[in-house]
């Protein structure tokens, strides 16, 4: 029996005002069989720093973030 723990970005979605969400899978596998999982969601808003993300959470950050998407979501989240 050979355990091991495997942790893999599995969804990523864009919203309409430029948030990127992210779904991480962690898996505990028995010989190549999953027995475990569970997920963690995390969000990546417009001006974070993303330069420790999953690298193609990083690719679709530098396709979407754009200035003019910061400059508008800043702009909305002020009161």
């Amino acid at each position: 029996m050979a355990l091991t723990k495997v942790e893999i970005v599995d969804r990523i979605e864009v919203l309409e005002n430029g948030v990127v969400q992210v779904r991480t899978k962690t898996a505990i596998m028995d010989d190549g069989a999953q027995i475990s999982g569970t997920f963690h969601r995390h969000v990546v808003a417009p001006g974070d720093d993303y330069s420790k993300q999953d690298a193609r959470v990083k690719a679709i950050c530098a396709a979407t973030h754009t200035a003019a998407v910061v400059t508008a979501y800043k702009a909305a989240a002020q009161p």
